[in-house]
C-alpha cells in the first residue's frame, strides 16, 4: 500500500531569509566554509533530498532541526552536502615533481641517518585521488630506498569522502592522468559488475589511513612532525580569519623545515604564518 500524498518537491521551493542565515551561520561555526549571498539555489539543489529523507516541510523546519540539541550528526550530514569535492589523479603535477625533486632529495638521507619514518599528509584528501597519487609518487621513489618507512596521513571533513575514499575504487576514465605502467604496477582492473571500474591495489591502500578531520577541530588525530603537508584547494572557501587559523594549527604539525603545499589558485599573502614562501603555493617551516 502507498501513501496517496504527493512526494514533496524541494527543487523550486524559496528559502526564507531566516533559514537561509541559520543555515550559512551553522556551517561556517561547524566548518568555516562561507556561504554567500548567491548560493540560495546550491543549498536548495542539495538540501532538497534530505529534507525529504527527514520527512521535513520546509527549509525553515530544518533550520529548527539544526539548532535543536544533538544536532551534530546533522550538521555533519549538512557539511557533506554542501561541501565542494572538486579532485583529480595528479592534480597540480608540478607539487609532485618539486616533491620528488627538491623535498626528498635531501630529506631521504637524513631520515635514513637517525631511522625516522616519512610523514605526509593530505589534509583535505576528498574522493582520495591525491593522496593515492602520494602513495604512488612515494613508493616509486623510495623503491630505491627500501629501508625507509612511510605513511600518509589523509582527511577530509566529509565522512561520505572518507568512505570512498578508503574503498579505493574509480572508473577507468577517472585513472586516466596514471601512467599506464604506474596503472598496471597499482591498480587492479575491475571484472564482472565492476567491468568499467579498477581499485588501488591492497599494499598501496595500507600505506593511506584515513581519518575524518575538521581543520578547526582543537587537535588532530595526525602524528606531529609530519614533513609534507598537502592543503590544496580548500582554503579558498574560508576568509582571511579562518584561513590565518587553518595555516597557523597546519604548521604546528609540520616538522621544523617541513612543507605545507596549497593550492595554486591560494595564498598566503595577507595573513600571518611564519612560514618562507618557497614558490608557488608552497611554504617552509623554519
Amino acid at each position: 500500500m502507498f501513501d496517496s500524498q504527493p512526494i514533496k518537491d524541494f527543487r523550486d521551493a524559496t528559502i526564507s531569509a531566516d533559514a537561509y542565515r541559520i543555515i550559512v551561520e551553522l556551517v561556517y561555526e561547524h566548518s568555516r566554509i562561507k556561504l554567500g549571498n548567491d548560493k540560495q539555489t546550491l543549498l536548495s539543489n542539495r538540501l532538497g533530498k534530505r529534507l525529504r529523507h527527514l520527512g521535513l516541510n520546509s527549509y525553515d523546519e530544518y533550520g529548527v532541526l539544526l539548532r535543536s540539541h544533538g544536532a551534530s550528526e546533522e550538521l555533519e550530514h549538512l557539511v557533506d552536502l554542501i561541501s565542494t569535492n572538486h579532485t583529480r589523479f595528479y592534480r597540480e603535477p608540478d607539487h609532485f615533481t618539486f616533491l620528488t625533486s627538491r623535498i626528498l632529495p635531501p630529506l631521504i638521507p637524513q631520515l635514513a641517518e637517525v631511522g625516522e619514518p616519512l610523514r605526509v599528509w593530505s589534509a583535505a584528501s576528498s574522493s582520495g585521488e591525491e593522496p593515492y597519487t602520494l602513495a604512488i609518487v612515494l613508493a616509486e621513489y623510495l623503491r630505491i630506498h627500501p629501508s625507509i618507512k612511510w605513511q600518509i596521513e589523509a582527511s577530509d571533513i566529509s565522512n561520505k569522502m572518507i568512505d570512498q575514499a578508503r574503498r579505493g575504487i574509480y572508473r577507468m576514465d577517472v585513472v586516466e592522468p596514471v601512467p599506464q605502467v604506474l596503472l598496471e604496477r597499482y591498480f587492479q582492473k575491475g571484472v564482472g559488475e565492476q567491468h568499467g571500474n579498477c581499485r588501488v591495489r591492497e599494499e598501496l591502500r595500507q600505506k593511506v589511513r584515513y581519518d575524518r578531520v575538521n581543520l578547526f577541530q582543537p587537535e588532530y588525530p595526525v602524528a606531529r612532525k609530519q614533513h609534507v603537508i598537502f592543503c590544496r584547494n580548500v582554503m579558498i572557501y574560508f576568509d582571511i580569519p579562518s584561513r590565518e587559523l587553518a595555516v597557523k594549527k597546519l604548521s604546528q604539525y609540520l616538522a621544523p623545515g617541513g612543507y605545507l603545499i596549497v593550492g595554486h589558485s591560494e595564498s598566503l599573502m595577507g595573513i600571518k604564518h611564519g612560514l618562507e614562501s618557497v614558490r608557488q603555493g608552497v611554504y617552509r617551516k623554519p
